[in-house]
């Protein structure tokens, strides 16, 4: 899918291909936002005023689409941004398909379907520097696809409860498939190694732990993933100092 953006009279244009076209056009809407309430949402403190402020018209988009979240999601689990981002390049490059349409030549690649994923054996997995917590997470999200698809029918805690029952998704990572899947306001990225540290420091000039996080955002409920999408848009974090981690090499890479 193309998505031109919005232009001077207030049209977005896009086109697609495939056999999901038609689907992809008729949520895409619902996926730059339009369907996200902001309303009750009301910042309190003076950097999420000014974030607010910065971004008055972002939405919070809903992708509709589990599997597409929750696989990256598993993958980016306890490593380098580098190291996460590498590894599911690799799984869409060498289990994947070219995009339908201009694809090809725009080198663009859809990730691998549920049913590819899960004939994906264990040393490929290595060889995609993938490691097995990992990779068994992956796969077991893979042998009951249909049934997270599902939990987009049903309430954030629900879907919360839903994920979270299968072993090797724990909080951070259902936070994230419902921020980006199923549009969830409230998902909250507890245990990210980042998110808690940057917003305590941004609006109480201190680092803070999940718990101090929680205590901050509660006055937010149920707005509290839209102070952390608004602050991260804004550059908020703490002071940054000393080397980035490194990724691990004990996994082989090709």
């Amino acid at each position: 899918m193309v998505v031109t953006p919005l232009n001077t009279v207030g049209e977005i244009r896009a086109e697609a291909w495939g056999p999901g076209a038609d689907w992809v056009l008729e949520k895409l809407p619902t996926m730059l936002g339009a369907d996200d309430d902001p309303s009750g949402f009301t910042p309190l403190h003076p950097e999420v005023v000014q974030a607010r402020r910065l971004h008055p018209h972002w939405r919070l988009g809903r992708g509709g689409l589990v599997m597409e979240a929750l696989v990256p999601a598993i993958i980016e689990q306890k490593v380098t941004g580098q190291e996460a981002f590498g590894g599911f390049r690799r799984l869409v490059h060498r289990h994947g398909e070219r995009a339908p349409g201009p694809g090809e030549a725009l080198h663009l690649w859809v990730q691998p379907s549920a049913d590819t994923i899960r004939l994906i054996p264990s040393w490929e997995w290595l060889k995609l520097s993938i490691d097995p917590a990992r990779s068994r997470t992956v796969l077991q999200v893979a042998r009951v696809a249909d049934a997270l698809e599902r939990t987009l029918l049903v309430d954030p805690e629900v879907a919360d409860t839903r994920l979270r029952s299968i072993a090797g998704i724990g909080v951070w990572t259902s936070a994230e498939v419902r921020s980006r899947a199923h549009g969830d306001p409230d998902a909250v990225s507890f245990g990210d190694y980042h998110v808690a540290k940057d917003i305590g420091w941004t609006l109480t000039g201190a680092e803070v732990d999940d718990a101090g996080l929680a205590e901050l955002l509660e006055a937010y409920r149920p707005h509290r993933h839209r102070v952390q999408a608004l602050l991260g848009m804004s550059g908020a974090h703490r002071p940054r100092s000393g080397p980035r981690m490194s990724p691990r090499t004990h996994l082989p890479t090709s």
